[in-house]
């Protein structure tokens, strides 16, 4: 057999010779009875495909036809003996499919049963040793492909805000422009929340708008509804306990060590606000020692899972450092979920030549189809009714 018909692992060693003609043979012969007109069992011995029944003789002791044509059944035995060689040999495929090749001494084996490089993930070792050995060798490719793959997650824009679960419009960014309820977890727009108050007429009426639950009148009750909430693992919830211990809102006590426990916990849960809350506490150094590449680490966190304000962030960090092309990335990702200031900020480096009239046009394209997304007449309702409903920026 050629060498053309062998196939080979990651360029290693391990290899498997197939003979793809004889795959295509077998395919061909599946093809073939696939497509097969099914015998038509009738009298007519001139008619096309037909079996002609007065030929055929009675066996005695089945009572059953018997005659030529039974060669059907020996070709069925035919098509399950090929179907068998063919899982046969992928079977095989698979197995090869993962086998790697050790980086350092070139031995070939099984790759679940192989050490990973820490870091990158994507090299394998025989055991650890090999490991050791290969890691002086290995280390500058090592941090390349992670800053590579890190990257690659960094500037990948983010799933956009849930919608509504009243009015289902995407709901804003903007921390003023959406409500959350301890009662059922939901966070809803201001329009509905607004829309729903502006109709009550008595106290029995301040319910929830989506479960209709009472709204609690004391904050020991409130308090009461928050710890049911963290209890289900909720990471608003966990997330507006720290917003309360470090305003002290609430009837809580002020308290930023207990702020930055919360907000641990909810970031672990999902919630990007919470890593953006712990960036600035070591960006700022409010409670903690100021640490500058800590703040990152979680403003990185914090943008990864969606949110605009740690985006911001990290395009000024970006362009202090005199990194504007990555600055620039962050912005324009930022502005896509509705960040005003990034949009302001990418003018400013129009202005400057640190970027190109098309990508500022782009920009002010992707802002306004983030407000189509998200405006609705409710929203301009509730948010020309009191300031604290305003729910995008428009100062610009």
């Amino acid at each position: 057999m050629s060498n053309d018909n062998a196939v080979t692992n990651n360029g290693g060693s391990c290899s498997m010779d197939v003979d793809w003609d004889e795959f295509q043979h077998m395919f061909d012969e599946i093809e073939n009875r696939n497509t097969l007109t099914p015998p038509v069992v009738t009298n007519n011995v001139e008619e096309e495909g037909g079996i002609n029944c007065d030929s055929m003789d009675v066996d005695s002791s089945t009572g059953s036809y018997k005659n030529d044509n039974e060669e059907i059944t020996s070709n069925e035995k035919e098509f399950t003996s090929i179907e068998q060689t063919i899982t046969e040999n992928f079977n095989s495929l698979a197995i090869l499919d993962n086998m790697s090749v050790c980086a350092s001494c070139g031995k070939e084996g099984n790759s679940d049963d192989m050490n990973t490089c820490n870091k990158c993930q994507l090299v394998k070792y025989c055991n650890a040793a090999c490991k050791k050995k290969h890691r002086t060798k290995h280390k500058k490719k090592c941090d390349r492909l992670v800053a590579e793959l890190h990257d690659e997650k960094l500037f990948e824009q983010p799933t956009p805000e849930e919608d509504c679960p009243i009015c289902m419009t995407r709901l804003p960014s903007l921390i003023s422009g959406k409500t959350y309820m301890a009662c059922c977890g939901k966070v809803i727009c201001n329009g509905c929340f607004n829309d729903f108050q502006s109709r009550i007429t008595c106290k029995k009426d301040y319910v929830c708008p989506f479960c209709r639950t009472l709204v609690p009148e004391s904050v020991e009750e409130t308090f009461n509804r928050y710890k049911k909430r963290m209890e289900l693992n909720d990471p608003i919830a966990i997330h507006q306990l720290g917003l309360f211990y470090f305003a002290g809102l609430n009837g809580y006590p002020q308290d930023q060590t207990k702020a930055l426990e919360l907000w641990h916990q909810a970031a672990e849960l999902g919630n990007s606000l919470a890593y953006h809350m712990i960036g600035r506490f070591y960006w700022e150094g409010v409670g903690v020692e100021k640490d500058g590449k800590r703040a990152v680490y979680y403003f990185e966190l914090a943008a990864i899972g969606g949110d605009a304000g740690a985006r911001w962030y990290l395009g000024v960090i970006e362009a202090k450092a005199g990194n504007m092309d990555r600055s620039l990335k962050h912005f324009m990702i930022a502005v896509k979920d509705g960040s005003l200031e990034s949009l302001t900020n990418i003018k400013v480096m129009y202005k400057n030549g640190d970027a190109t009239k098309d990508e500022y046009a782009k920009a002010l394209l992707s802002y306004q189809s983030y407000l189509d997304e998200i405006r609705s007449e409710q929203r301009d309702e509730a948010a020309a009714f009191t300031e604290e409903y305003r729910y995008y920026e428009s100062d610009f």
